[in-house]
């Protein structure tokens, strides 16, 4: 089975004044479509530096990295807004919605700029806001405003969601709620998600965990028992 995403010796480094940061360090993995993939490390591990080159946000110092066997670190700049148009979906920590439009006008933004967008009302119904859709953020719980910005990144039906630290604002409570939707979008559109964390807890439910540090990528196994999220203690 061919890779969804492979990354071939990817690097990255910042220059800070007379020191050169080392940000990302020889990365080499495969993910394959449909997997639940949990990337783990603390700060400063060079996991949000990985994320973003695979979003198409940030290009290498060194390295390549391959969508369905197309190089994206090679694009330019046109290419690069497309791949992150169509074929990537973005949750962050902190939801980014626009203050002035309801739940279902943020989502609909997203299908605007889609070549193949899922339906909305089917994706508000699947994250639980089927009845809050024509609420304000301002309206909404954190957890609220996070299924959201979650059915505004799978709208446009993308080949991979990335998400970072997707349950970093959340309490415990709605952090679990949040993965279990996750792991539902996951299965039941066989979307291949990708979670950056620092919670080691959290890896536990993942098909596949990367584990990094000081930028190396220093385990990628497969888990063969992932757990469910309500199992996830922290």
């Amino acid at each position: 089975m061919n890779p969804l995403i492979k990354a071939d010796g990817l690097a990255k480094d910042y220059r800070m004044g007379e020191v050169t940061v080392h940000a990302l360090v020889d990365a080499s993995f495969e993910i394959n479509e449909g997997e639940f993939v949990v990337i783990l490390g603390p700060s400063g591990s060079g996991k949000s530096t990985l994320l973003n080159i695979l979003g198409g946000m940030d290009t290498p110092s060194a390295g390549k990295c391959y969508m369905e066997g197309t190089e994206i670190t090679g694009f330019d700049d046109r290419r690069a807004t497309l791949y992150r148009r169509y074929s990537v979906g973005f949750v962050f920590q902190f939801y980014n919605l626009m203050a002035n439009l309801t739940a279902k006008e943020n989502v609909e933004l997203a299908t605007e700029i889609s070549e193949d967008p899922l339906d909305i009302g089917m994706i508000m119904d699947s994250v639980g806001l089927g009845e809050r859709e024509d609420h304000f953020p301002s309206q909404l719980s954190g957890g609220e405003q996070q299924r959201v910005s979650i059915a505004r990144a799978i709208a446009k039906n993308p080949k991979v969601l990335l998400c970072d630290e997707p349950t970093g604002a959340l309490d415990f409570k709605t952090g679990i709620t949040i993965l279990e939707l996750l792991k539902k979008v996951n299965k039941e559109l066989n979307m291949t998600v990708i979670v950056i964390t620092h919670n080691s807890d959290i890896a536990s439910m993942g098909d596949r965990i990367i584990r990094m540090r000081s930028g190396e990528v220093i385990e990628n196994r497969l888990n063969d028992n992932p757990i469910d999220p309500q199992e996830i203690r922290w």
